[in-house]
């Protein structure tokens, strides 16, 4: 379950010492200048007010003349810069917050940079994962939990699979590498549920230790 991560951290990313037998297979983060793409659409608004600039620039030129005209633009270009400039910071933030972990037992997100918080998701709530590649070559793992696990949007936003609203896929967004990363999260998954199987399996087959 999501903790509050107010203290500091025993271990980079994860709210509490692993437990013994659990050892850490990854650690990474979002890249910022992709987060910025990706989560806040830092593209569509400069294209946005590009295309202000250059309606106003040319509406102004052809009334009060071409200097007239570049200042009109000029303006939108300032605020469009301005507003780039401010999403982008907020995704640089938002990326130095961020701490995905893959350990030989779950998947940890340290998110959030104002209020940050900690998921902690187990190999037996992810049902299945999806890799998405980009095309600038960072990589996004979608997490689908199964039925009973239910996050909130608000809160993991973001970490999500974009739209999702009702149902909630946090996500491992924008990261380097991803098909490595696919590799290691898919085999410790694997074996982890492997393990378990062949523990319930025991457990069932031993009447003393079902008791």
């Amino acid at each position: 379950m999501p903790h509050d991560d107010l203290d500091i951290e025993p271990v980079l990313g994860l709210p509490e010492t692993p437990p013994e037998g659990e050892s850490i297979l990854w650690q990474g983060a979002p890249l910022a200048w992709p987060l910025a793409k990706r989560a806040l659409n830092v593209h569509w608004v400069a294209a946005y007010f590009g295309a202000l600039a250059l309606w106003r620039g040319v509406d102004t030129a052809g009334e009060g003349g071409l200097r007239e005209g570049l200042i009109a633009a000029f303006w939108y270009v300032l605020i469009g810069a301005v507003a780039v400039g401010v999403l982008s910071l907020i995704a640089w933030a938002m990326a130095r917050a961020t701490v995905y972990t893959i350990t030989t037992h779950r998947v940890a997100m340290r998110i959030g940079a104002a209020l940050t918080v900690t998921l902690n998701l187990p190999f037996r709530w992810i049902g299945s994962a999806d890799l998405a590649v980009h095309r600038d070559g960072t990589g996004t793992i979608l997490l689908n939990l199964t039925g009973e696990t239910r996050l909130s949007y608000l809160v993991v936003w973001p970490h999500v699979k974009p739209w999702a609203i009702s149902r909630t896929v946090p996500a491992l967004r924008c990261i380097p590498e991803p098909e490595k990363v696919g590799r290691i999260l898919a085999d410790a998954a694997a074996t982890r549920v492997s393990r378990l199987d062949a523990q319930s399996g025991a457990r069932d087959a031993d009447p003393v230790a079902a008791e």
